[in-house]
């Protein structure tokens, strides 16, 4: 981590989701006076956070150049050296290395082969599956793969287990958290360059810079300063699942099939999520298609039971690329529209604001 910067400043950041939990800890880590807003989410309603699986598919990414590719690696990086700082603190958290993307059809598995030539040249390695290496791996993969990726460095974290951490240790370097929703901004009056923030119950704070990075709120927020930033939801849908004592173990690490997540977890369980719809309402015959990957289950997944199932909305922009980080007034930066990989850029999405502060 780069040295504290010579001037402190006051922050506050609002969401408490996992990007305004990795801003805050950055910040206050760094030196700065940091307070985290969480205003929470409406009954009834997840935040993409608490839906996430965490996958982190940085290195398999199919485009080895540009911003998000440069995003994604930078993140994994960070994740790696933040690790170390939070265990070092006391904060143990683990990232779970190994990932498995599989071919569906012959055009997807054309493009993943190309993908693994270009790799070696431009950025980590990948090693290629085939179908008749696969088809050795117990439990059974989904019918109808064609082979695959095995991305070594590439893999999922808890993200539950990662943002008590983070609030945690924050808590240790000075951060502060406020459960209220926020009502307004504003600059405050004046030559200080300073934003007051207005809460729901009629508190307001002040502060050098403002980090929105709020989700689908960062959109109504910036709308009371005339700052038009189109945004919609995405939502995503998963299941725990608990497997029968017949199955075996599962395999070493994640694996992502036709866009659905399957995570193995302690004591026989299973994750398995996507983000499958847009707009807000949960669809029963997606949930269906989830449990089922589409058709393509094996039947040691069929007979797994249900444990738990959960949703939560994700934010995608419109009109521009995915995530938002945008300064669209002098000290109002905005982080928001992590809606795919969100877990993994979250990390770069922080460094991002860091600097920004501190230039």
């Amino acid at each position: 981590m780069a040295p504290p910067p010579a001037a402190a400043r006051s922050v506050v950041v609002i969401g408490g989701g996992f990007v305004g939990r990795c801003c805050a800890w950055l910040l206050s880590r760094r030196g700065h006076e940091v307070q985290l807003i969480d205003g929470g989410q409406p009954a009834g309603v997840r935040g993409g956070s608490e839906a996430a699986l965490g996958l982190l598919m940085a290195d398999v990414y199919r485009r080895r150049s540009g911003r998000g590719w440069r995003l994604r690696q930078h993140s994994l990086a960070l994740l790696e050296q933040w690790q170390g700082l939070l265990a070092a603190a006391g904060q143990p958290v683990e990232l779970r290395r190994g990932l498995l993307l599989l071919a569906h059809d012959g055009d997807d598995w054309q493009r993943q082969q190309a993908l693994v030539c270009r790799s070696g040249a431009s950025g980590p390695p990948l090693e290629l599956r085939t179908a008749s290496a696969l088809e050795g791996l117990e439990p059974a993969l989904p019918r109808g793969a064609l082979g695959g990726i095995w991305s070594p460095r590439d893999g999922q974290l808890d993200p539950s287990r990662w943002g008590e951490a983070l609030e945690c240790d924050g808590r240790a370097h000075g951060l502060n958290l406020q459960h209220e929703p926020v009502e307004h901004l504003e600059p405050a009056p004046g030559p200080s360059g300073r934003w007051r923030i207005r809460m729901a119950g009629g508190a307001q704070l002040s502060a050098d810079k403002i980090v929105v990075a709020a989700g689908l709120g960062s959109a109504p927020l910036l709308e009371t300063l005339g700052i038009e930033l189109p945004l919609e939801p995405v939502l995503g849908q998963a299941l725990e699942l608990e497997l029968a004592a017949s199955t075996p173990e599962l395999w070493p690490g994640s694996l992502v099939w036709r866009g659905i997540n399957l995570v193995p977890r302690p004591q026989r369980r299973l994750w398995i999520g996507a983000t499958l719809e847009p707009g807000e309402s949960a669809s029963p015959d997606a949930l269906t298609n989830l449990a089922n990957l589409q058709g393509d289950a094996p039947t040691w997944l069929r007979q797994a039971s249900t444990v738990r199932q959960w949703q939560g909305l994700r934010v995608r922009p419109v009109g521009q690329p995915a995530p938002v980080l945008i300064e669209p007034r002098p000290g109002l930066l905005v982080s928001t529209g992590h809606y795919r990989n969100g877990i993994l850029l979250a990390p770069a999405s922080a460094a991002w604001v860091a600097e920004q502060i501190e230039a």
